[in-house]
């Protein structure tokens, strides 16, 4: 039930041969993942969810590797971003509360962002799986519906558990893509997209090169705060996170993850509440929506979000 399904590993040592080949692969019509650290995939390939025949990893291209204080590579791993001197002590935070140490030595800034969603009908065994039918995300040709929310075959609802999104976010992060068809940048607000099955705007062949900062985010203090079952293992059940200028109250940021299928920035509800933190965290707590697809029922996680956003908010 765990072995891994045979695939061809490719090992390109820059960026432009990495998009090289994967613009080979698209046009043979042969699919392919990427894979960073694995921390993600490879367990995922073990159940036997949505494997592909080719499997490209990044591990020896150096230019993803690049660390300084407004430019971080895809290809840094969780625990240098945990020590490092050089990035944002917010990043720091978040890095530090990525599952545990272990995993943090491989998992990665790329792979983080680019995380699957996660969903209890469809992170199992392929046994388990077929046993009850499959799922909207995962249909094997069946055209199944969601299980979540039955009778609607048009949206995955599988929720998007990455810690580093929100975080970057509120420091104003952009993302560097690179593909066949080039480079192309954008505010890392912009790059999720509502979709438990698509997650994100990155085309066939593209990856995540880079994320870089503007210098004013140094300017920024914040924390992040996150729910999750166990404290040194868990995806987030629910993650606030917060930043602003000191003296400057209309500079705050709040951004979520883990209650729906994207990580959001809540700018309508932080203008709204006027700088009024309960405000706030009454407002945010209004507006998502998470489903009953993680451990803790809904009611629970959304109730929580009151609180963390409160935590969060701590010092502004």
């Amino acid at each position: 039930m765990m072995l891994m399904p045979p695939f061809t590993l490719h090992n390109p040592k820059t960026v432009e041969e990495a998009c090289e080949l994967a613009g080979m692969l698209l046009e043979k019509g042969e699919e392919f993942d990427w894979v960073a650290g694995g921390t993600d995939l490879l367990p995922n390939y073990k159940w036997h969810i949505n494997t592909k025949p080719h499997v490209i990893s990044l591990s020896k291209i150096a230019s993803l590797q690049d660390l300084s204080e407004f430019e971080i590579g895809a290809m840094v791993r969780l625990s240098d971003l945990e020590d490092s001197e050089l990035i944002h002590p917010l990043i720091k935070e978040a890095a530090g509360k990525v599952a545990s140490r272990l995993i943090r030595q491989n998992a990665t800034l790329g792979g983080n962002l680019c995380v699957d969603t996660r969903c209890f009908w469809f992170n199992q065994s392929e046994e388990w799986r077929e046993s009850i039918e499959w799922c909207h995300k995962c249909d094997c040709g069946t055209g199944a519906d969601c299980r979540v929310i039955p009778n609607q075959n048009e949206l995955c609802v599988a929720t998007y558990q990455g810690d580093l999104a929100p975080n970057l976010m509120v420091l104003g992060a952009i993302v560097h893509l690179f593909g066949p068809e080039g480079e192309r940048s954008m505010p890392l607000t912009s790059f999720f997209e509502l979709d438990g099955i698509t997650r994100n705007v990155l085309r066939k062949g593209e990856l995540i090169g880079k994320v870089t900062f503007p210098e004013d985010s140094r300017q920024y203090v914040g924390k992040y705060q996150k729910l999750r079952l166990r404290e040194s293992w868990d995806f987030p059940e629910a993650g606030v996170a917060a930043a602003w200028i000191p003296g400057q109250s209309e500079t705050l940021r709040v951004a979520t993850t883990a209650l729906e299928s994207i990580p959001r920035m809540h700018e309508e509800e932080v203008a709204s509440a006027k700088g009024d933190a309960i405000a706030i965290s009454l407002a945010i707590h209004k507006n998502v929506k998470p489903v009953n697809n993680t451990f803790f029922p809904p009611r629970y996680r959304r109730s929580m979000v009151k609180v963390l956003v409160k935590r969060a908010l701590e010092g502004y």
